[in-house]
């Protein structure tokens, strides 16, 4: 080889070893006390599943140490340095020191240790390797665990990872979410096991409870119904010993990737990779409805979701404050008609059947005991209030025995619920016995009943699909454009849950954009109640189509495609109102001229709907999360499912009277909560809840009233 030959061949010798070098390092799953990772490389678990590196948020202003999913990457599972950021790709390290503990060096600034595994081990990790589950662990050169991954979780459950407690060493597997989507340092909500009692699951606030899963009863928690649903895709697994108690999942074999999220918002996520679209289907998430807000009908209230007033006593309780409650106040709950004797023959049980058992905190469990066994030993001891089964494995009344010594707390009803045996007087378990009819006449009834109730359903699905048919003519008859659904879905990726900016009553809103360039807001319809949907959504759709106004969402078309039923609107950038004045640190940047200049455009647009339009109504449900903002945070009414409109301006003067309550408790005004009158004061009335929470900062909800505060 002649010395040119050399010169040209050299450098490109030494690219190719550098090239092929890197390929091996990113591609390895394992890190040695030799190596080292940063920059671009990655370590890969063995089958290619899972990855670990540097990744950025805030523009690439702030970098990580994380693991996420490789046909996600957005999907990050795990966080090292969570407060500690780096400020670009090329300014961290990864290694094993001397001790044997994993770093992340800040190799701009003389190579300080930003974060550490600070093993305990006797003997220090020789190795770390990233495995096909998503667990980093470091191991000795004896192969003992050093540490790992899965003993420290930030937001993300992932399969077979726990959470729970080591009874042994005192650990605690919780998570804590993110601050928000551009800062994963720990956030105002965390998610562990109680485990003072039946062991159940909470969502913590600032060290206020949130949300509760019920107790675990052998099968799934009390208060998800829905987990028997994904029995084919997971493994649930639940361990109760001397050493652990802990809750975690196994993804089925064949089963696509899955992982639970605790997101900035409060709310657990479960997700399941969708293999054909290429994003994630949300499975379950929880809290579903405001009856799984925790104590919203206090102590011995119960709560049902699809009551017009969702809270109720207990049989055998009365209101604590009957004044609060008629303010929709029900946190105070109830209590007793008549006191307990405290004896085999003066008191009883009353069966409340289909709930999400109460607050385990501080009962007591014996799985052992017979159902039987549990009322008598509950009614044997004087401060028991209820009892019931631990375990409903293999059908029947269940097994095991729960027994209550304190207030019930945090009832509710749920599909395929359990059944609850709450101590009373025998003279309040008088009142709900019925004389029985003879047998045959009862069957004689039954039967007429059931072919009546047949008759009865098929002319009802008779008239429910003319109404149907109807609605839809007068929609596409209407002044609202209207689009295909495959327009929709892919402005939106399919719907993709990455793309949700906000779920509330009535359906799910994403961000889109239009194949011209447009952004928009896609709000998709909740889909169960088809007749009552297409109302809201017919509703809206007469109303806002025809109303032009600066401070109104403007209503860009709508969908009809089977049962999607699909609403259109202008995209706010700024999103909701309650975003910023709930949020300490989005409140600060409110001067007060630009929230008076918000309350004005609120006013504004009342003023239109109340006087100035053409087709006069009342918003109903006017609120902070109902108050849109653009990008030059100018306000702008949104949501009209439940608007009502009047013919007239005279006849608007009127006042009228509905059976019907809809709306958000908080901002009702008195007269329409409690005797249904409905007045365009509603709204005044709202707007002054409104203008005390853009003030103060503060929510008017129950555990705060900030009406009678200020």
């Amino acid at each position: 080889m002649n010395q040119s030959h050399r010169r040209l061949f050299l450098p490109l010798l030494s690219v190719l070893l550098l090239t092929a070098s890197a390929v091996v390092a990113d591609s390895s799953s394992t890190l040695t006390r030799q190596g080292a990772i940063g920059g671009e490389r990655r370590l890969v678990s063995p089958g290619g599943v899972f990855q670990l590196g540097l990744f950025p948020v805030a523009n690439g202003t702030k970098w990580f140490l994380g693991i996420w999913f490789t046909v996600s990457p957005p999907a990050v599972v795990w966080v090292a340095n969570r407060d500690r950021p780096l400020d670009a790709l090329s300014s961290g390290m990864v290694t094993l020191s001397g001790g044997g503990d994993l770093v992340l060096l800040y190799t701009a600034r003389d190579n300080v240790t930003v974060w550490s595994s600070n093993s305990s081990a006797a003997a220090p990790a020789a190795v770390a390797q990233l495995h096909d589950n998503g667990n980093l662990v470091l191991t000795s050169e004896a192969g003992a665990v050093v540490w790992q991954s899965f003993e420290h979780p930030t937001n993300t459950f992932i399969s077979e990872m726990r959470t729970g407690r080591d009874l042994r060493t005192g650990a605690v597997w919780s998570l804590s979410s993110w601050r928000d989507a551009d800062d994963p340092s720990a956030g105002d909500f965390r998610y562990d096991m109680d485990t003072s009692g039946s062991p159940e699951l909470h969502i913590w606030r600032e060290g206020r409870k949130t949300y509760r899963t019920g107790p675990w009863n052998g099968v799934r928690f009390s208060g998800i119904p829905e987990m028997t649903t994904f029995e084919d895709m997971f493994e649930f697994r639940f361990t109760d010993t001397a050493d652990e108690v802990s809750y975690g999942y196994r993804d089925r074999v064949g089963s696509p990737p899955s992982r639970v999220v605790l997101n900035e918002s409060g709310v657990m996520q479960r997700m399941v990779w969708d293999r054909a679209t290429g994003a994630w289907n949300t499975f379950w998430s929880g809290p579903r409805d405001q009856c799984d807000s925790y104590g919203l009908c206090g102590a011995f209230g119960v709560c049902n979701v699809v009551d017009a007033i969702v809270c109720s006593c207990v049989h055998g309780f009365q209101q604590r404050a009957p004044a609060e409650w008629r303010m929709r106040d029900a946190s105070g709950g109830c209590a007793r008609r008549t006191p307990l004797r405290c004896g085999d023959d003066s008191d009883g049980f009353y069966a409340l059947r289909g709930v999400k058992l109460p607050e385990t905190h501080g009962s007591s469990v014996d799985a052992g005991a017979s159902l039987e066994e549990c009322g008598r030993r509950c009614l044997s001891n004087c401060n028991c209030t209820a009892y019931a089964a631990s375990d409903i494995r293999g059908g029947g009344a269940g097994t095991g025995c729960i027994q209550w010594f304190v207030d019930l707390m945090d009832t509710r009803f749920v599909d395929g619920g359990q059944d609850l045996f709450v101590r009373l007087a025998l003279s309040d378990l008088e009142n709900t016995k019925t004389k029985k009819f003879p047998a045959v006449i009862a069957t004689v009834i039954t039967g007429f009943a059931l072919l009546a109730l047949l008759i009865g359903f098929l002319i009802w699905r008779r008239i429910r699909r003319s109404k149907e048919a109807t609605m839809f003519d007068d929609i596409l008859r209407g002044e609202c454009p209207t689009y295909h659904l495959e327009v929709i879905r892919a402005a939106t990726g399919g719907f993709c849950p990455k793309n949700e900016i906000g779920r509330g009553g009535f359906g799910i809103v994403y961000k889109g954009e239009m194949p011209d360039g447009q952004e928009v807001a896609v709000k998709k319809l909740w889909t169960e109640n088809r007749v009552q949907g297409l109302k809201e959504f017919k509703n809206e759709v007469d109303l806002i189509a025809k109303l032009q106004h600066r401070n109104l969402v403007r209503l860009l078309g709508c969908c009809i495609h089977c049962s999607e039923r699909i609403l259109v609107y202008e995209y706010m950038s700024n999103k909701s109102l309650d975003t910023f004045i709930f949020d300490p640190r989005r409140r600060a940047t409110l001067s007060w001229k630009k929230r008076m200049d918000i309350i004005l455009g609120i006013a504004r647009g009342l003023l239109y709907l109340h006087q100035d339009s053409r087709h006069t109504m009342i918003h109903r449900d006017l609120k902070a999360a109902n108050v849109l903002l653009d990008e030059d945070m100018v306000a702008k009414i949104s949501d009209f499912g439940i608007a009502k409109l009047f013919s007239s301006i005279g006849d608007s003067q009127d006042s009228t009277v509905t059976e019907r309550i809809v709306g958000t408790y908080g901002y009702m005004s008195p007269e329409y909560a409690m005797d249904g009158l409905v007045s365009f004061m509603q709204d005044v009335y709202s707007l002054g809840v409104l203008l005390l929470e853009i003030v103060s900062g503060r929510r008017n909800q129950r555990s705060f009233n900030l009406i009678a505060h200020a």
